[in-house]
């Protein structure tokens, strides 16, 4: 015995002295490509909300590794550092920030300089302009600065910790110089982790649909650790010195909002029992009012947790609170008036009640919806709102001018959830001096503004449209010329615009419009001289049972006419409940912007033609239009490619299929089900739908009402028959309801088991879309070595 505790303790020593396995090497595309990847992002321009700033807040393009190898908490649903309290900033961390006056027009603008260290983000500015905010994440702490608008350096709130474990870091104002943030609660240690145990779960009583959501909690321990760190405490931030005060006692504090110029305090927070089947927003609430210096005024609600409520279900009781940020200084929420239930007959759904100050008194109801509340926004006038409803079975919504005193409310339109040319645009939003969002309106007060794409099937044509409180016409002030993508910002004063640029290959511009005049504010700046050398062409065209097509065809900087080169079709399906909303879906619309990481775009520069931006669209009844899914995939494909032939271009007998997420979904779908491509490429999807039994996409029917359909759409079911060469890549992190990278496992898994040709490549540190530039160039030389192998080099 002791010989072989000697021999065993040998091993172990020699062992220790072997070198690590290396882990596989990220590979990295040829030299045109790696060039693309590494351009700039161009810099975001945003304006104070006095109109007197210009901020371009330049934001890196990846994030490091070494950041995503950060460890994190998983619990609850959420994912976050113990040390900084919050999550990492991603490619929204900040590379700079430069400041500039609006008056005069030629003024020089200034970089603010950022101490080294920690990753910045979370620009705000403050509601009069004179100030902004910043927040650091570093390894110890989420730190928040503040700078001026006139000039100096940035400084450190002393002595804060933000805490970001619930907390969206969006601030609230209780003027336009001090704002409410949420900080670390002061506690002790976190609690130590018990040996492991079993893990149990019991239901008793009625359904609970849930959908399949990762990093629940599991154990007491995963409770307790939850709520040691989302412990949050209420502090107001004085900007004019930069001290700061508690408000309120600590709790599990998520959403914070101030009702009019602070005459009270808004606060949503979690208390127990939590849940282990859903993530913290379903968690049992209290809401209640404070006033300014933290003492409550009233507790509004206790909302249960949604166990037992259906996936299209809401709670019974009270949800969805706002504080009016206007004069009224009210406090509105949404009640059900069917149960919550949506498959309950019911005259009306949904109710709005209104609390007035001193909020001592009986909520009134101010408005009935027959249909689901889906979102209030108050006018600027402080007598008026916006109320939208939503109609799931009919895939319809309705807007109507809302008076706040009860009085009776006016349709302004309705219109299906997918119109495009027919669509009234979005309300332009505007800050109010003492921080609260509203939507813009006249000096009068007597019309709001609302901003639209003015999408056509030639193409966009943004606008402004001027809405009378009265019941008088819809007047159009503003209506970019034709062929330019003008989108507009904001009203700088009853007459000048602010709007911005866009142009094909270059970086969005601002600028000011004086009626027929327009000044840019920035100069011109190309994107990437690899984007603008690629060849593009848009594609028109009709499936065969006449619904309008579209799809951009993006061919070599050096394509000649009459070269025929292999391709790969790059889609995301979409459904739509009649023809004609599939047709608008096909309208010209130009590719702006710099290609997301990953994009399959960069393949042109290797000599392949790229198909992007393809429509795929799903026509049918919204409850039952996935019983013709594969069937309406065939046709689209079927049309694409036909086209294609017409066009001449593409050698269509060297095509992939490939997509991201449902589009993985679907080209997987096309390899089982067509007999059009030669190889796929899979990108974090989902191919088991018995793994999301409760709906996925627009699916609302569980696996036990559709059990047929369930089986049908998903391609690990029919594995046998993608006998085309199958590239799966996934983030191993991917948080995604229903895309785990276990799908792209099991499937890999039975088209190995079955003899058919496949890859496998799980991305560490990644999620649902790519962060890290060692991942992009990881996938695009994964796609590229997949085509040349499958389709041949990119050759005519």
């Amino acid at each position: 015995m002791a010989a072989r505790m000697k021999a065993a303790a040998l091993l172990l020593c020699l062992l220790a002295w072997l070198p690590a396995q290396a882990a596989e090497p990220y590979r990295q595309p040829p030299a045109a490509t790696r060039a693309a990847l590494d351009a700039t992002l161009p810099a975001r321009a945003s304006i104070s909300p006095d109109r007197r700033w210009l901020a371009q807040i330049e934001t890196r393009r990846y994030t490091p590794l070494a950041e995503l190898a950060q460890p994190l908490l998983r619990l609850a649903g959420v994912r976050f550092a113990a040390g900084s309290l919050s999550a990492p900033p991603g490619s929204a961390a900040l590379q700079g920030l430069r400041l500039r006056p609006l008056l005069p027009a030629q003024a020089p603008e200034r970089r603010i300089a950022l101490p080294s260290g920690g990753a910045w983000h979370s620009f705000a500015w403050a509601p009069d302009g004179k100030h902004f905010l910043l927040q650091r994440r570093t390894a110890q702490a989420t730190e928040l600065w503040w700078g001026s608008s006139a000039g100096g350096g940035v400084q450190r709130v002393e002595g804060l910790r933000l805490n970001g474990v619930l907390w969206d870091g969006e601030p609230a104002w209780l003027s336009a110089h001090e704002v409410l943030v949420l900080a670390a609660a002061p506690k002790g240690a976190p609690p130590a982790a018990p040996l492991p145990g079993p893990q149990v779960q019991e239901h008793q009583g009625r359904a609970s649909p849930e959908r399949p959501l990762p990093d629940l909690l599991r154990t007491e321990h995963d409770e307790a650790l939850f709520e040691h760190h989302a412990r949050a405490q209420l502090v107001a931030v004085n900007l004019l010195s930069g001290g700061w005060r508690r408000v309120g006692e600590p709790g599990l504090i998520h959403t914070v909002a101030v009702a009019g110029q602070g005459q009270a305090i808004l606060v949503e927070r979690l208390v127990r029992p939590f849940s282990r089947a859903f993530a913290w927003d379903d968690f049992p609430q209290v809401i209640e009012l404070l006033d300014r210096q933290g003492r409550r005024l009233r507790e509004l609600a206790r909302l249960p947790s949604r166990q037992g409520i259906a996936i299209d279900g809401v709670l019974p009781g009270p949800r969805v609170f706002y504080a009016s940020p206007t004069a009224d200084a009210a406090i509105y929420w949404v009640e059900a008036l069917d149960g919550g239930n949506p498959s309950q007959r019911a005259s009306y759904r949904d109710r709005v009640m209104r609390l007035e100050p001193p909020y001592s008194g009986e909520p009134q109801e101010v408005q009935r919806m027959p249909y689901r509340f889906s979102r209030l926004r108050f006018l600027e006038n402080g007598r008026h709102a916006l109320l939208t409803e939503t109609d799931r079975a009919r895939a319809l919504t309705r807007t109507y001018l809302l008076p706040l005193d009860g009085s009776q409310s006016r349709l302004l339109f309705e219109h299906a959830l997918r119109e495009r040319f027919r669509h009234p645009g979005a309300p332009l939003m505007r800050t109010l001096p003492h921080g609260g969002r509203v939507v813009a309106g006249s000096k009068d007060g007597e019309s709001f503004y609302f901003v639209g794409s003015g999408a056509s099937p030639k193409g966009e044509r943004p606008f402004v449209d001027r809405y009378s409180i009265k019941d008088q016409p819809v007047q159009r002030v503003f209506q970019a010329a034709e062929g330019v993508l003008e989108m507009p910002l904001a009203w700088l004063d009853e007459r000048q615009l602010l709007t911005q640029v866009e142009r094909a290959h270059e970086a969005p511009q601002p600028g000011v419009r004086d009626g027929a005049q327009w000044r840019a504010l920035l100069p011109p700046r190309e994107l990437s001289a690899a984007w603008r050398a690629i060849k593009r062409q848009h594609l028109s065209f009709k499936r065969e049972d006449g619904v309008e097509m579209s799809a951009w065809l993006l061919l070599p900087p050096d394509h000649q006419e009459g070269q025929r080169r292999p391709a790969l079709i790059w889609a995301y399906p979409r459904e739509f409940t009649d023809a004609e909303l599939a047709s608008q879906a096909a309208a010209y619309s130009e590719l702006n912007g710099l290609p997301p990481p990953g994009s399959p775009i960069w393949l042109a520069l290797e000599g392949y033609a790229v198909v992007v931006e393809a429509t795929m669209p799903v026509v049918g009844d919204s409850r039952t239009v996935n019983d013709g899914f594969v069937e309406q995939l065939q046709m689209n494909a079927k049309a694409l490619v036909e086209q294609l032939r017409e066009h001449g271009g593409v050698d269509i007998s060297r095509l992939a299929i490939g997509g991201q997420s449902y589009g993985a979904y679907m080209a997987a779908n096309l390899l089982a089900h067509t007999n059009l491509f030669k190889a796929g490429i899979a990108r974090g999807g989902a191919y088991n739908r018995t793994l999301t039994p409760f709906g996925f996409q627009s699916e609302r029917r569980n696996l036990w009402e559709a059990r047929e359909t369930y089986m049908k759409v998903s391609p690990f079911l029919h594995a046998e028959r993608i006998k085309e060469p199958l590239l799966l890549i996934h983030g191993e992190q991917d948080a995604n309801p229903g895309t785990p990278a276990l799908q792209s496992e099991r499937l890999h898994q039975a088209l190995a088991g079955l003899g058919l040709t496949t890859r496998l490549v799980l991305l560490p540190l990644e999620g649902h879309s790519l962060q890290s530039r060692e991942a992009a160039g990881q996938v695009q030389w994964e796609m590229h070595n997949w085509l040349r192998r499958h389709l041949g080099p990119g050759k005519p």
